[in-house]
């Protein structure tokens, strides 16, 4: 079964929804947005590492930047592992969110 700690979960949805802009300050941004919090770049670069060893995101650098002097962008993509796994750990949301439980907190 592929489980997703919940940092993992987070940074590889702002990936998806950042598509070919996913670079670190860009996920930094978009992981803030979505949870109401600053993350630092220790806090992305972790759960990153750990997508990329599992295979669930791929790095590649892009065209040298002239607004960063030159140098190139590590960007990041869903793998179809790493989409697998979204889907995995919805589905199991789903069925641990019970209407039940759902209204219980409403």
């Amino acid at each position: 079964m592929i489980l997703l700690s919940r940092s993992e979960e987070i940074v590889l949805l702002a990936i998806w929804k950042l598509e070919d802009n996913a670079y670190g300050v860009t996920i930094r941004e978009q992981v803030s947005r979505d949870t109401g919090h600053e993350w630092s770049f220790g806090a992305i670069y972790k759960p990153l590492k750990k997508l990329l060893h599992r295979d669930f995101v791929e790095k590649t650098s892009s065209q040298p930047c002239a607004e960063r002097g030159g140098r190139s962008k590590y960007l990041y993509a869903l793998t179809p592992e790493g989409e697998k796994a979204l889907r995995t750990i919805r589905k199991i949301y789903k069925s641990i969110w019970t209407e039940d439980c759902e209204s219980a907190f409403d």
